[in-house]
């Protein structure tokens, strides 16, 4: 739910046409909005950027969208790349996305095929044959735009599935149900489900799920998530005649907020249900129990499990037992254990000690309940089996990153999958005796584990002396002479971590000399509970100034130069690299936010900004005024300053972060900047924040954003002549 919330061969124009778009777009016009908050006046001069609808509006993010695209296709070497991507894309044979299990050990994944342009749903049975379920490009026949699976959750008996479908990477699913048999779909879709949390009753014929309240004509974006309310649908009726289970003032025993999202869960094995309460992206959650019998009965008697402020963020069922992960003893985590019959937090049992390792996350299984744990930036998988005293841990043939991806609480073993940085992910099945054999879902492609590339982990002192993790990835025979062209990525916030991964396209870089380099900056949660508040709120500046230092780090060393130092961050990594560059313009070449937050001081009037207040603050405080205030990149910018070049990168259809983030940023840096670089607008009209791309969008965005970066500093092969 944090994550859901948190934010082709290129066809050549024609002469005239590609001469006209080399002409930049006219400015536009400013128009000061000023706003007073506790006694600060803060400009707003773009303020027009956010009225989207607007014909003006409209026409000139349309002709910058146009100039992006024609400058970047002209590059020399932009050809040449971007079929380089798509080369190493469809090199392996198939990619997998999620996978999921029903109650017989049915794996249920999606997969795009190197053919295919979007994420198929299939299922394997035991016997390792493979069906076809659901394809989103049937949705894209009849209306002639790209569809996308966002979510998908198979009934305990295999017999229907319930699939999230939503159009041109806009999120807003709607709920179908398919019976797996026929692919035949009954009743009617279920719409206003963006992150419905499905969960199937155990008679695999209904299932609870939270829809967001339909939206009247006049009622502001920011009702978007307010109010939703968790329901019981049967399969086969009308949505109209679902039961009502959850929401504000639905149960006196369990109170829920406005902003609040409540998931409620049907537990295989157990008699009992779970109420989670989550309050937009806040880690932590409210917890509640009652009997599953008595679930859409009046009067459930739901019993608390804990609160907000028990500091438990994430939690597991078995039987009658709920396990929860806290920060309530170590900041590292610990696991502890209750009974669901009388739940007492005060007096659980710990079962997980707290240690040097930072626990990530817990899932149940038959055999025991797997941990998910990080030492440094490398992820580890524990079991402790049921009535053992301790955890063991699990060897896999991959270190770096593992990550649970599916289990049953009453089926053996887990499927994790398991990378590296410079080995894509293979899907592996744990059995109960601690092995673990690759599934054959991910098969492994020729460029999936190349040879000749060098990892280098190294903590950089920021500017308090804090260590940062660094990994530093290039080709094994890279010189450190400065010379080379350096990629520093990073994002910072949610306490989301950056792990250990490879995809096969990020040779298009390595291979061309290029360094390849992550940074764990504070509001990441590498180290646990107190790294990611280090960053967070009133805390925020040191997410960019360690990111600042990382990269200061890499110019001593010789990877690179300001000259040749490029930055890159998606989404609330937009304030890491934004304020980055507002505060060292001289430090980078040049900056590319994808789908950035940069205007954090407007970010709460829009839908996605309610939920994000948790996280980031609002302007009715003024302690959080004032941190949202500093971590605005679009109020930072200042006239007369010579930034980097700039290339913004934004779906028009983003859900998570309005699209007018980026025009507004690409307006005023256009109008302040003296060094005479580039400030691109990058536009595309079929996407949205990155959910649900398709092949050909997501192998342009990598060409992109590497052809700028490779033209910014200074490689040969895609300079104009």
């Amino acid at each position: 739910m944090r994550a859901a919330l948190a934010l082709f061969a290129v066809a050549a124009l024609a002469a005239g046409k590609h001469s006209a778009a080399q002409t930049p777009p006219s400015a536009f016009a400013p128009n000061n909005v000023p706003a007073s908050f506790f006694g600060t006046v803060v400009d707003d001069p773009y303020r027009a950027l956010e009225e989207v609808a607007n014909p003006e509006v409209a026409a000139w993010a349309k002709a910058n969208a146009e100039y992006a695209r024609t400058t970047l296709d002209s590059l020399p070497g932009y050809k040449a790349l971007r079929t380089r991507v798509a080369e190493l894309d469809e090199a392996t044979a198939a990619v997998v996305g999620s996978v999921r299990l029903d109650g017989k050990g049915n794996v249920y994944f999606t997969r795009r095929a190197a053919a295919d342009n979007t994420f198929k749903l299939y299922r394997r049975d035991a016997k390792g044959a493979e069906t076809l379920l659901i394809d989103p490009d049937d949705w894209q026949k009849n209306t002639g735009k790209p569809h996308a699976i966002n979510y998908f959750a198979p009934a305990p008996d295999g017999e229907l599935v319930a699939v999230g479908i939503s159009a041109v990477g806009s999120e807003q699913a709607s709920i179908h149900v398919v019976e797996t048999a026929s692919r035949r779909q009954l009743g009617e879709p279920i719409d206003r489900a963006q992150y419905p949390g499905i969960n199937w009753r155990p008679d695999s014929r209904s299932f609870f799920y939270l829809r967001q309240q339909e939206l009247k004509p006049g009622m502001p974006a920011t009702e978007k998530y307010q109010d939703g309310r968790a329901w019981l649908h049967v399969v086969g009726t009308s949505a109209s005649a679902d039961t009502l289970i959850a929401g504000r003032n639905v149960s006196k025993q369990m109170p829920v907020r406005r902003a609040d999202f409540v998931f409620v869960n049907a537990i295989p094995g157990s008699r009992f249900a779970i109420a989670a309460v989550a309050n937009g992206v806040q880690n932590e959650v409210a917890l509640y129990t009652a009997p599953l019998v008595s679930v859409g009965k009046p009067d459930t008697p739901w019993k608390r499990i804990c609160d907000f402020t028990d500091k438990v963020t994430e939690w597991a069922v078995q039987a009658d037992d709920v396990y929860l992960m806290t920060y309530r003893d170590s900041t590292r985590f610990s696991v502890v254990r209750m009974r669901l019959t009388a739940p007492d937090l005060a007096n659980a049992t710990t079962v997980v000690p707290a240690s040097e390792r930072v626990l990530i996350n817990l899932h149940a299984a038959k055999d025991g309940l797997y941990v998910e744990a990080r030492e440094g930036t490398v992820k580890r998988l524990l079991r402790r089996a049921w009535g053992a005293s301790n955890t063991t841990p699990i060897t896999l043939p991959v270190e770096g990153s593992v990550r649970v991806m599916a289990t049953w609480p009453q089926l053996d073993g887990a499927i994790v999958g398991a990378g590296g940085w410079t080995r894509a992910r293979q899907i592996y099945v744990v059995k109960r005796a601690g092995t673990a054999a690759n599934t054959g879902l991910q098969p492994l492609g020729p460029f999936d584990a190349p040879e000749g590339l060098v990892v280098t982990e190294v903590k950089v002192p920021s500017h308090d002396g804090a260590q940062v993790p660094l990994s530093i990835i290039h080709r094994a025979d890279v010189k450190l002479d400065g010379s080379n062209p350096t990629l520093l990525y990073g994002y910072g916030s949610y306490g989301f971590s950056e792990e250990p991964n490879y995809t096969p396209t990020r040779l298009a870089w390595l291979e061309r000399g290029g360094v390849y380099a992550v940074a764990n900056v504070r509001g990441s949660g590498v180290y646990g509970y107190d790294w990611y508040k280090a960053g967070y709120k009133a805390t925020k500046p040191n997410t960019w100034k360690d990111f600042i230092a990382a990269a200061e780090y890499l110019i001593a060393q010789k990877y690179t130069t300001s000259a040749r130092l490029g930055i890159m961050g998606r989404s609330a990594g937009g304030i890491l690299v934004g304020r980055a560059m507002t505060e060292r313009p001289d430090l980078f070449a040049a900056v590319v936010p994808v789908v950035g937050a940069l205007d954090m001081i407007r970010a709460e009037a829009t839908a996605n900004g309610i939920p994000n207040i948790p996280e980031f603050g609002t302007v009715a405080k003024e302690d959080e005024f004032r941190a949202l205030l500093a971590m605005s990149s679009y109020h930072h910018v200042q006239q007369g300053v010579a930034y980097p070049a700039v290339m913004l990168m934004h779906g028009v259809n983003d859900p998570r972060v309005d699209y007018w983030h980026s025009a507004k940023m690409a307006a005023r840096l256009g109008a302040s900047t003296t060094s005479g670089k580039p400030v691109l607008l990058n536009l595309d009209y079929d996407a949205g924040h990155g959910v649900g791309a398709t092949k050909e969008q997501r192998q342009r965005e990598t060409a992109d954003y590497f052809a700028f970066l490779f033209w910014q500093t200074g490689q040969a092969d895609f300079q104009r002549h």
